[in-house]
């Protein structure tokens, strides 16, 4: 025992100091506090019934909260089969929010670090590097933990991929399987898919070197290892993946239904929707210096020393006023002191830190690994498409031709992969100058890294706008509107515009100078180095301590212990209105509310209380997403509030902000028999006969499923009941009564991947109608209806992560198994 912890003292002074970061930088985590509250407040709305439903113990896995019904499966699903599902809920039982992830961030960092052979104390700089890159902490303030929690695996399982890669297979081959299981577990594809890009990069530059190098037997060995890895991984989140897999091919990144509209991709996002937070290309100065374009939208304050505060002091308003002023028309478009293309806003820039920028060029220059040429490719790949639309000639290309890039949104999310990459180099580089012996030849190129980057930087110094414009693109219309809000007097909106140009420039210049000082601070520590004034030993701590100030200072502008705020149930932060307690009250289990102030697919307010016909999901249905363009955006279609069972519509007097409510008399129920079937030829046909029509008497069928309605005589009587008598969102239970065949429509989403109809017991087919609700024949007599949501998707598929999770497990003991006794031999034969 006293050898392991000589063997592994540093390693342990290292953890400790990372606790003592996140317990300084977190502190009000450690007091119970939390943050993104405002996206905690989104997913319980989203999850109200699901919740309701946990609390009595009882797991569904359809909601029909939101969007008239879904799945739950992108909403809240528990994977108990999953052995990465316990890890993750032990992590954050440990630790709280958001230290988990941070902790993550910088041991599994730190592991990839050491992995590439780094001394402990320059393999903790490099965690430092990449964890506090400014994007990681924007994510944890905005609430985005699963995307957070993504990328904090990226590190350890690219290092797990190079212990493969260079021949210890055992381990490597086991601990990528794990750490592949946990990234796929984090649920969030799109930052899984990004990291893929990047490892097909480093796969084949392996490939390329094994084949020059005729070593080709063990690359292929490590390569079966990893894909046998990664079937492990897969089988281990197996209900996880198939479920997303079959519900994907439903949603709004599954293919168009209509064909008629322009609007309408064939299949995936529509592109201005996935390019909508695209990286401007010369924003990526942001890197270097983080105020470059201006910050975040809302987040950089003006004070009274500010140029467009003296634009209104020069007219004898007060400071005070003129403050209040000049934040009022930052709401104007392009008027923030943010001039980037995102829109509608952004939290904050992608800044890597100047330390780490200097470092990376440097690294271009003198390191010598073949991982070099995997980093800079995977850095120029992912800049590229992260410009998207303002680049978009790569992007296109991804976007109509590669497999899934285009089922992902804000492209610029792909610079957390530069972001890991950017470190890597850089600290790479410092390695370069510990072990190779021609200090002197290092010197030259040092020098040459800082006339690059020192002369960037002094440049955006003194003359920033031979790069930058500090004008928003769409500055000119914000002239414009603050011109008319101010009654025609454009002298004042113009003086303002330019005053904001002043401010910007200002602003950038400020940070300019910070980051110049630390690129020479940099240069400092390696010149002294390489003039053996200082060890490898103090350099390193040193860059440690200099990393971590220059990003603590860039992250508190984002994430300050005032972004913390006490954890606030639902129950105490939404309140609900007279209206909606009134629509409480009502017993019915299984009725929706259409409230015309929401807005549709971004409504996370009525869902806390109601079944509603909005609601907010990135992953809701395609159908019900044309549903509401095509029938609701331009005006709200009745037929179709009613074939909803829409029961109670709220409307908002937009003056007083009053809402009040009405019962739709209309509503057609539950379920009902329809007097007559009409037959439709495609998709676009029945999305225009339902535009207007009565729903209550007739029904909207695709011909596809003529067979299936008339596989008995159909007629009518009038007299025929069908009643709900029994709801759980997943088990509907209706009673029949019927003198004849008649076909039945259910005010229920159609999904045919996992909900099955039984008549008396006996599985019998039903099929869709009036575009997206169910619809069956029931025969003549008294009879018992069940819906019943079983996806085999999700239960088969908890089976198969049982049997990978139990594999998983032995993987990983026999790889501890293996290290013991590697470590063990040398005693033995010492002895």
């Amino acid at each position: 025992m006293n050898n392991w912890f000589k063997r592994n003292g540093i390693h342990l002074a290292v953890t400790g100091i990372f606790l003592a970061i996140c317990f300084f930088f977190l502190t009000p985590a450690f007091q119970g506090k939390t943050l993104g509250q405002s996206d905690v407040l989104g997913a319980q709305s989203t999850q109200k019934e699901i919740n309701d439903y946990r609390a009595k113990d009882t797991t569904i896995l359809w909601t029909n909260q939101i969007f008239g019904g879904m799945p739950t499966f992108q909403i809240w699903a528990p994977y108990p089969n999953n052995i990465t599902t316990h890890v993750v809920s032990a992590v954050k039982a440990t630790f709280p929010n958001p230290v988990d992830t941070v902790l993550i961030l910088l041991l599994g960092t730190y592991f990839l670090f050491n992995v590439l052979k780094m001394n402990p104390w320059l393999a903790a700089a490099g965690a430092v590097a990449f964890t506090f890159s400014s994007y990681n902490m924007i994510l944890l303030v905005a609430g985005h933990s699963n995307q957070a929690f993504a990328i904090a695996l990226f590190a350890p399982l690219l290092a797990s991929i190079l212990l493969t890669l260079r021949g210890n297979y055992i381990t490597g081959a086991a601990l990528t399987a794990f750490f592949l299981a946990m990234e796929i577990r984090s649920n969030h594809v799109q930052m899984t898919y990004y990291l893929m890009l990047a490892i097909f990069i480093l796969i084949g530059i392996e490939l390329y070197h094994a084949v020059k190098a005729k070593t080709t037997a063990p690359f292929f060995k490590a390569i079966g290892l990893l894909a046998i890895s990664t079937i492990l991984a897969v089988s281990v989140n197996a209900s996880l993946l198939w479920s997303t897999a079959d519900y994907g091919t439903e949603t709004i990144r599954g293919k168009s239904n209509l064909k008629a509209s322009d609007k309408e991709p064939n299949e995936g996002l529509d592109r201005d929707y996935a390019y909508q937070y695209s990286q401007g290309v010369a924003e990526s100065v942001t890197f270097l210096v983080p105020n470059a374009a201006g910050g975040g939208s809302g987040t950089e304050t003006l004070d009274s020393n500010s140029e467009v505060v003296k634009v209104f002091t020069d007219k004898s308003a007060p400071v005070e006023q003129a403050v209040n002023i000049a934040g009022q028309i930052s709401n104007f478009p392009g008027m923030s002191m943010y001039w980037g293309p995102k829109r509608p806003s952004t939290f904050g820039p992608y800044y890597f830190g100047a330390v780490i920028c200097f470092l990376f060029v440097l690294g271009l220059i003198v390191v010598r690994s073949r991982l070099k040429w995997w980093l800079l490719a995977t850095v120029v790949l992912t800049m590229l498409l992260s410009f998207g639309g303002n680049f978009p000639f790569l992007s296109d290309i991804f976007f109509n031709y590669v497999p899934l890039y285009n089922k992902f949104r804000a492209v610029e999310s792909i610079l957390a992969v530069t972001g890991l990459c950017f470190p890597i180099l850089a600290l790479l580089a410092v390695k370069e100058f510990i072990d190779n012996p021609d200090k002197a030849d290092l010197f030259k190129k040092l020098k040459i890294a800082l006339y690059i980057v020192g002369g960037l930087t002094l440049i955006l110094v003194a003359v920033p706008t031979v790069l930058l414009s500090f004008r928003a693109f769409d500055q000119v219309d914000g002239v414009n509107a603050l011109t008319q809000a101010m009654k025609g007097d454009s002298a004042t909106a113009n003086a303002f515009s330019n005053a904001l140009v002043k401010d910007r420039t200002n602003l950038e210049r400020a940070d300019a100078i910070r980051s110049l000082v630390l690129i020479l601070i940099t240069f400092g520590l390696l010149w002294a180095f390489v003039k053996q004034k200082i060890n490898a030993t103090v350099m390193s701590v040193a860059f440690l301590v200099v990393i971590l100030v220059d990003l603590w200072q860039v992250d508190k502008r984002y994430l300050k212990d005032a972004s913390f705020q006490d954890k606030v149930e639902a129950a105490q932060a939404v309140q609900p209105r007279e209206v909606d307690n009134f629509i409480m009250k009502d017993t019915d289990p299984d009725f929706r509310v259409y409230d015309n102030s929401a807005a549709m697919k971004y409504d996370l307010f009525n869902p806390f209380f109601h079944k509603s016909v909005s609601g907010y999901s990135a992953a809701r249905l395609k159908r019900y997403e044309e549903l509401i363009d095509n029938q609701f955006t331009k005006s709200i279609n009745q037929d179709v509030l009613d074939m909803l069972n829409t029961k109670y519509i709220i409307t908002t007097d937009p003056k007083t902000g009053t809402a009040s409510m009405q019962a739709n008399s209309t509503a057609c129920g539950h379920a009902w028999f329809v007097k007559s079937v009409k037959y439709v030829e495609s998709a676009d046909e029945e999305m225009k006969a339902i535009s207007s029509f009565a729903p209550k008497d007739e029904a909207m069928i695709d011909k596809q499923y003529k067979s299936v309605v008339e596989a008995k005589p159909l007629s009518a009587d009038p007299n025929a009941t069908i009643k709900l008598v029994s709801y759980n969102p997943q088990h509907l239970v209706y009673q029949t009564s019927s003198a004849a065949n008649q076909v039945a429509v259910f005010s229920e989403i159609y999904y045919s991947k996992g909900w099955k109809m039984f008549i008396d017991g006996v599985e019998q087919p039903y099929y869709r109608a009036d575009y997206l609700l169910r619809a069956a024949t029931i025969p003549v007599g008294n009879h018992k209806v069940v819906f019943d949501f079983h996806p085999a998707s999700y239960y088969t598929g908890e089976g198969i992560s049982m049997a990978g999770s139990i594999l998983m497990v032995l993987a990983l003991g026999g790889a501890a198994f293996t290290e013991l006794r590697k470590k063990k031999t040398p005693e033995v034969m010492k002895a």
